[in-house]
């Protein structure tokens, strides 16, 4: 353990994240700036593609280590029996980086403080290790994941083999204490989680957040009325949620509000989204989205797979927007339906509350300036910053006692 006072620290993570990103890489990138405050931040990325355009040079924290990821299936009877039935498989997600990169890698942490690993999947990169003086922040729980789809997957032959990761998973994670000095995740439910399945490493919540706009936001509700979602449309949950919606919520909606307009906002690099009604607006990327989103009546979230919390609900928040959110789309922010925002799981209930927001503006605004409140206490960055400031010193605490 270095005796410096500013520690140095490794961050990793599989791609560069930037000012424009959704979801995770906002998470990625906040937190990596929290740690700057705090010691020298160093990036690891193993993105072989560096999908986000970013030229190393150019980015904000050095990179030390750009790492080459080749496919490793889990191929044969053999490989998927041992990945069944070995939680310490190498590998789990079927690619990672060789044995020199990690010869390589580990021989280089002598000269860091701390290890950061963002998300699971980056020291699953490498031949399953346990990490010195390193901090894991989860995200999203793999086996919350595959319970989500066994809820709403029907095809038996597709439910068994959710039910097969849903075991191999709930294994590896029980052996998380022994591989990671710490744990941080992004809600008190997950905490839970891992205590009662017997993590032995110390816990965080680092719960997810947004920037605090500079200004608090005015909204114009557009009319013709508008209903919007944003997000990233090759993440299978956020396109299930979207089809879910126009299938089952968005006709009742627009019988009752025939003129409503539903706004998607987000990259479609598949182009899933083309076969949509003729009522839906697709957006793309945009650069600021304030403009766009201050024109809703109402903010959709309706995720019915995926784990870990959605940076969707304090974006949403941030901009005063009243929000129509299933359960799991809202999960880990503690919030109370008809009070902060409206929660729905079947679908007449979920398009009852779209058409509340759009016919009940007062109210609707009520509800969206009490998540505004919300939002200001709890989920802007500079309210969380000093809990991951809080979860690296614990970690290099615990470090030099071990």
């Amino acid at each position: 353990m270095s005796t410096r006072s500013s520690p140095r620290i490794l961050y990793v993570l599989q791609r560069l994240p930037h000012e424009a990103s959704f979801g995770m890489e906002i998470r990625c990138l906040q937190i990596a700036r929290a740690l700057r405050e705090i010691g020298t931040v160093e990036v690891m990325t193993y993105d072989n593609e560096n999908r986000n355009g970013i030229k190393e040079a150019d980015y904000e924290f050095p990179v030390t280590y750009s790492l080459d990821v080749k496919p490793r299936p889990n191929e044969g009877l053999i490989g998927k029996v041992r990945w069944t039935l070995d939680p310490r498989a190498d590998y789990p997600h079927g690619c990672g980086v060789d044995h020199d990169a990690m010869r390589r890698v580990l021989r280089s942490l002598k000269d860091f403080d701390l290890v950061w690993f963002v998300r699971l999947r980056s020291p699953d990169m490498f031949p399953n290790a346990a990490w010195r003086r390193s901090v894991l922040d989860i995200d999203d729980v793999p086996s919350s994941y595959e319970r989500t789809l066994l809820q709403v997957e029907r095809d038996p032959r597709k439910r068994l083999l959710d039910l097969r990761r849903l075991f191999c998973w709930r294994r590896r994670e029980k052996l998380l204490g022994e591989r990671f000095t710490v744990l941080a995740v992004c809600s008190e439910d997950d905490k839970q989680y891992l205590n009662k399945i017997g993590v032995k490493s110390a816990v965080h919540v680092i719960p997810n957040g947004f920037d605090k706009p500079q200004a608090e936001p005015l909204r114009i509700p557009a009319m013709p009325p508008r209903i919007g979602f944003i997000g990233v449309f090759d993440y299978f949950p956020n396109r299930d949620g979207v089809y879910w919606f126009v299938n089952k919520c968005w006709p009742q909606i627009k019988r009752h509000v025939p003129d409503a307009r539903l706004r998607l906002v987000g990259q479609d690099r598949d182009g899933c989204l083309k076969h949509l009604a003729p009522d839906v607006d697709r957006l793309g990327w945009l650069t600021n989205t304030s403009d766009e989103i201050k024109t809703w009546s109402a903010m959709v979230v309706p995720i019915r797979v995926g784990t870990g919390t959605r940076i969707k609900i304090a974006h949403g928040f941030s901009q005063k927007c009243p929000i129509v959110s299933t359960s799991l789309g809202a999960y880990g922010y503690e919030l109370t339906d008809g009070r902060e925002i409206y929660l729905a799981d079947s679908a007449e209930a979920f398009s009852n509350a779209c058409i509340r927001t759009i016919r009940e503006p007062d109210k609707a605004a009520q509800m969206a300036a009490m998540g505004w409140r919300q939002f200001l206490q709890r989920w802007t960055w500079d309210s969380i910053r000093p809990q991951v400031w809080a979860t690296a010193e614990d970690c290099l605490r615990l470090s030099v006692r071990g």
